[in-house]
């Protein structure tokens, strides 16, 4: 299975400033072809690194109420139910779930009441505590940095490499380090499947 390259790096930092930019925008600054441009995105998205292509909306020029950050420090094993809960709510623009059971929600509120939000949306008995601030100002950057493609193997948990294959089982992608672990869970999975 490849991995990425300089030119796999440039082309996602292009599409993270803009995911309108044109393939011969793209390809002028990367040195390919439009197409070649194409068939490169097409494999990002087959290997599920590009998952879609969305819009970044400014919220500040909308007249949707009062920006908040919300914490919740959720009772214990707690965490995930809270943010699953909050997770389709229109005003929540992002949640973060942390490894200590905390949930943090970047909301924007109308009237500004970030408890009837709560109230309406997570079981309070799950909750220990929370804290809403007011959001002055806000900038998020989407970047890659120098991460490399490395996904976990579905059998055994070991990082994936170039030398890794995928499959796809009933519309869901899967990552293996080897053909060994990739046979052993195909085979799992198709005799799950028929005796289910």
């Amino acid at each position: 299975m490849p991995g990425l390259d300089d030119t796999d790096h440039e082309i996602l930092r292009l599409l993270l400033e803009d995911a309108r930019r044109p393939y011969s925008d793209i390809a002028e600054r990367v040195d390919l072809s439009a197409p070649a441009v194409s068939d490169r995105v097409d494999r990002l998205v087959e290997m599920g690194l590009i998952q879609g292509f969305t819009v970044d909306v400014d919220r500040s020029l909308l007249q949707a109420g009062v920006p908040f950050l919300i914490e919740i420090d959720a009772k214990p094993g707690r965490a995930a139910d809270i943010a699953e809960s909050v997770s389709d709510a229109d005003t929540i623009e992002r949640v973060y779930r942390t490894a200590g059971g905390r949930v943090v929600l970047a909301a924007t509120v109308p009237q500004a009441d970030a408890s009837e939000l709560l109230a309406e949306h997570v079981d309070l008995g799950d909750v220990d505590r929370y804290e809403v601030r007011m959001i002055a100002d806000s900038e998020w950057t989407a970047g890659l940095g120098a991460a490399e493609f490395a996904p976990d193997c579905a059998e055994c948990g070991n990082t994936v490499d170039e030398e890794g294959e995928q499959r796809t089982l009933d519309g869901e992608r899967y990552y293996f380090c080897c053909g060994s672990c990739a046979g052993r869970f195909v085979d799992q999975y198709k005799s799950l499947k028929d005796s289910a």
